[in-house]
């Protein structure tokens, strides 16, 4: 195979851990300042997709769709936040498990009396639907290029809120010490809403700009759930830095499995994330 066979794998692998890093940082937030298991982290995504899909179809324009769809994702975090979540806040993780694994029904039942169950797709901008030739013969779609660079400067506006801000400052202090946090006069009902409506709102955006790239199905959210969860427990709880080295590995590992070996695609990210968790227990960057 030909250099330029690998180096499209390449980015193709980096631009996935992009989109996987989008979805597993709120995840690991949510994991690790507020201690709850979320299973319906994918179905985040899924609803992120669908918007985009409906709101397109309206206005007929990919960007104005995912400027609309964007604050309806934050208030859907908001809703399902106070009216599900922060009820089981101070229950134990099996708690947390059956309420998620429901509403993982209830948004999949919901997407299929909305959309139906047929699978849907979104054309690519015409300003982004070109390619970029690597060789006389292979081409990179610009939109994967875009995509990656998005999601660049989302992470990068990630690191610089997380490490720069006053908020970055207490959601590390809370993922440290929730209860020296909450002493200190934080209210912490608060800075939970906060994140968990971020961490919805980021798993609905890679879902957004992920929609033009994959096919719109029922479930879809599921497949994203297992793999971030994947991202999470390699990257360590609570950890940004994880959950971006977590996704660019499996990212990569993924594409490059499926490419080169694709009976054996999931065998090769789950032998990786358990000779990782032999190595470091607590994920590579466990939150401090």
């Amino acid at each position: 195979m030909e250099l330029s066979f690998y180096l499209i794998q390449l980015l193709n692998g980096i631009q996935y851990g992009f989109l996987l890093f989008l979805v597993t940082s709120g995840l690991t937030l949510v994991f690790g300042i507020m201690d709850v298991i979320n299973l319906a982290h994918g179905s985040f995504y899924m609803i992120g997709a669908y918007l985009a899909f409906w709101l397109t179809g309206i206005f007929g324009n990919l960007f104005l769709g995912i400027i609309l769809a964007i604050p309806l994702a934050i208030l859907v975090g908001f809703v399902v936040e106070k009216l599900a979540i922060s009820y089981v806040y101070t229950k134990g993780h099996l708690h947390q498990v059956l309420l998620t694994y429901a509403l993982i029904m209830v948004f999949d039942e919901a997407q299929r009396f909305l959309w139906g169950n047929d699978s849907h797709g979104i054309d690519v901008p015409a300003i982004l639907s070109g390619s970029i030739p690597l060789t006389d013969i292979q081409v990179y779609p610009v939109y994967r290029l875009f995509v990656s660079f998005v999601c660049i400067v989302i992470a990068a506006g990630m690191f610089f809120v997380i490490h720069k801000t006053k908020l970055g400052m207490t959601i590390r202090a809370g993922a440290s010490n929730r209860e020296m946090t909450q002493a200190l006069g934080i209210n912490i009902k608060t800075l939970f809403t906060i994140v968990f409506s971020l961490g919805v709102a980021l798993a609905a955006f890679a879902g957004m700009i992920a929609a033009p790239i994959d096919s719109l199905y029922p479930g879809m959210g599921d497949n994203i759930l297992i793999i971030s969860l994947v991202v999470v427990v390699i990257g360590g709880i609570g950890s940004i830095k994880g959950a971006f080295v977590g996704a660019m590995i499996i990212g990569v590992s993924s594409v490059f499995g499926e490419t080169l070996f694709p009976d054996l695609a999931s065998v090769i990210v789950y032998a990786m994330m358990s000779a990782i968790l032999i190595w470091r227990p607590k994920g590579l960057f466990p939150a401090t």
